[in-house]
């Protein structure tokens, strides 16, 4: 541990510990705040999605302007677009996988019950 620092906290409690690595720390940049798009901007962007998953940089350049938005907001919705995709779809195969195991099952278990109705009827027959 570094001895300025141990003398500034234990030594000279008057010292305000919080600003000793101020001069080490670089201004944070501030974040540009998160874009409410218009129901007309999703519209148009989710219509050109469905046929075109990827933008050229003229037709990420005619969509922006078009709409009104920067190009950066333009290739970021695309691409979170793309990932929730990559999640819909990826979820959606969860779900088929686990209706094909639901189905199995439930084949299994009416074989297994048919089987035993057949039991039944040949002991029956058989004990008459």
């Amino acid at each position: 541990m570094n001895l300025k620092y141990i003398y500034f906290l234990f030594i000279d409690p008057t010292r305000d510990h919080l600003n000793l690595f101020s001069s080490r720390q670089q201004p944070k940049k501030k974040r540009k705040s998160r874009t409410a798009f218009t129901n007309h901007q999703i519209f148009e962007l989710e219509k050109r999605f469905l046929y075109q998953k990827y933008l050229s940089p003229a037709d990420r350049d005619e969509i922006a302007q078009s709409l009104g938005l920067t190009n950066a907001q333009v290739i970021t919705w695309f691409q979170n677009r793309r990932a929730k995709l990559k999640r819909d779809m990826e979820e959606l195969k969860k779900d088929v996988d686990a209706a094909k195991v639901s189905s199995h099952r439930s084949i299994l278990t009416s074989l297994h019950e048919i089987s035993n109705a057949t039991k039944q009827t040949v002991s029956k027959s058989s004990d008459s």
